[in-house]
């Protein structure tokens, strides 16, 4: 399984999987002119792009995307809300097939209509990549894993310090909490999961103030013994 990393911060997400049969988009939340270079300029080679929500740092070229030819799978309610038609509708827990993956969408927790993330596996290789972000909370409990690529996106200790700084509103902090995955609960999630087959995880979308990057892998890493990368 490959995972190319075009973009991980609220400024735009965008992660291109592959596993060496079909390409994937996870999430188009950057420029049209950044993904083009990533997929070698070639959109017939993307069998189709997943959308976890509607936010534009995850949605913005999902129109330049379907008008290049791929097709673009969401909620009901991320199409709606972001205005997206001509995508492809899709339900929690109602699996499909893009090329050599079947992908399973599931909700998650988030302020936004219907979000959503996904379970993948190649029926080529026989992985399984779990993709989740901006979900304060998982309530699904995963098996067979060997790829996650997730958000770790805050420590509560420095947002805490930060808001008695005065540095972040208290009302910003209020909504990273309630739709943002901290690294606590990142731990939580993954010490409830079956991670006897898992090989590396990725991690993403780190708040630029409020996230300490050497420090989220090191406690991920000890956690499950695998890899970790910081996108």
């Amino acid at each position: 399984m490959d995972i190319k990393v075009l973009g991980s911060s609220s400024k735009g997400n965008c992660y291109i999987v592959s596993d060496g049969t079909t390409k994937l988009l996870l999430d188009c939340g950057v420029p049209i002119k950044r993904i083009l270079p990533g997929i070698d300029f070639n959109p017939g080679n993307v069998a189709g792009g997943l959308v976890t929500h509607s936010h534009g740092d995850h949605v913005k070229s999902a129109k330049d995307l379907m008008f290049r030819g791929i097709r673009v799978y969401a909620s009901a309610g991320c199409i709606g809300a972001a205005n997206i038609d001509g995508a492809t509708p899709v339900k929690s827990m109602k699996m499909f097939t893009l090329g050599t993956f079947r992908v399973l969408p599931f909700d998650t927790q988030h302020d936004a209509p219907e979000p959503l993330g996904f379970l993948l596996k190649s029926t080529v290789t026989d992985e399984k990549l779990l993709y989740f972000t901006d979900s304060y909370y998982l309530k699904y409990k995963f098996t067979g894993i060997t790829h996650i690529l997730c958000e770790a996106n805050y420590d509560p200790e420095i947002l805490r310090r930060r808001v008695e700084a005065g540095e972040v509103p208290g009302m910003l902090a209020d909504r990273i909490i309630s739709s943002h995955m901290s690294i606590g609960h990142l731990e939580d999630f993954l010490r409830a999961c079956d991670l006897s087959k898992l090989r590396k995880i990725w991690l993403c979308h780190l708040s630029d103030g409020n996230s300490n990057a050497a420090e989220f892998r090191k406690r991920i890493q000890r956690l499950t013994g695998v890899e970790v990368e910081v996108c």
